[in-house]
């Protein structure tokens, strides 16, 4: 059992949150009524996450993905205000950790990707503000295998535009919408640049800048980070904790 105010010191230190210039809050979104013995965490802090953690009797819900985004409203009407109602009646805290759980070198979306996908010497490069990752392959693979492999470990067909290779050996990534990237990744000399998102001009990036461009969807590039920030705060503050995750094609 915790207080919500100590887990977000917590997590505020063990994050470096601090750090970062971000598009939304980090930490401690909506405060709850009680200590925390449960927790559900989950990638978005959507009306379905809120009422699986109901049905869970959480104390708190942990989530990549919180509210208040920067050129949004800030009024908490219509569907805002119904997921906040959905909180408030019960008495649940809101915690949420974008950049810093994204760029985190033990738990962060970014790190655990590339564990997932089984990359090699994988490191923050000097560019992206450690958002943005390098690595090899453990053996070079034609574009159509890499993609049928990415496809095969994440659970969704990726989508490749750009330069196809003849092999991709070295791979830089950036999950969620880290498109952007795509320029500073070129720069890295890279074969291959993995995001979860593309727009419309990251494909004449991709052709212009050289590189064999890959969309592995949002969601599934960033199910991780959250789930293993859940577990570590389990382990270490001895609390329950269930990851809840919402099907999500983006």
């Amino acid at each position: 059992m915790i207080e919500p105010r100590a887990l977000v010191a917590y997590c505020d230190r063990f994050l470096e949150a601090s750090r970062f210039s971000d598009y939304a809050p980090n930490g401690l979104q909506v405060e709850g009524e009680r200590p925390i013995r449960r927790l559900v965490s989950g990638v978005t802090a959507s009306a379905a996450l809120i009422e699986a953690a109901i049905a869970e009797e959480a104390d708190a819900i942990l989530v990549h993905h919180g509210w208040f985004w920067k050129g949004e409203s800030p009024c908490l009407v219509g569907m805002k205000g119904r997921r906040a109602r959905m909180i408030l009646r019960a008495g649940m805290s809101l915690i949420a950790y974008h950049l810093p759980l994204d760029a985190h070198p033990e738990i962060g979306n970014n790190v655990l990707l590339g564990r997932r996908l089984g990359f090699v010497e994988a490191e923050p490069s000097a560019l992206g503000d450690g958002l943005l990752w390098v690595a090899r392959l453990q053996e070079p693979l034609a574009p159509d295998v890499f993609a049928a492999f990415v496809s095969d470990s994440l659970g969704r067909e990726p989508l490749l535009v750009g330069q196809m290779p003849r092999r991709i050996a070295r791979v830089a990534w950036c999950t969620g919408g880290g498109q952007g990237h795509i320029e500073q990744a070129a720069e890295l000399g890279v074969d291959a640049f993995l995001s979860g998102e593309i727009s419309e001009q990251t494909t004449h990036q991709a052709r212009e800048l050289g590189v064999c461009f890959v969309a592995a969807g949002h969601h599934a590039t960033e199910r991780y980070g959250a789930q293993a920030l859940g577990e570590h705060l389990a382990e270490s503050f001895g609390l329950r904790h269930r990851f809840v995750d919402i099907e999500n094609p983006a």
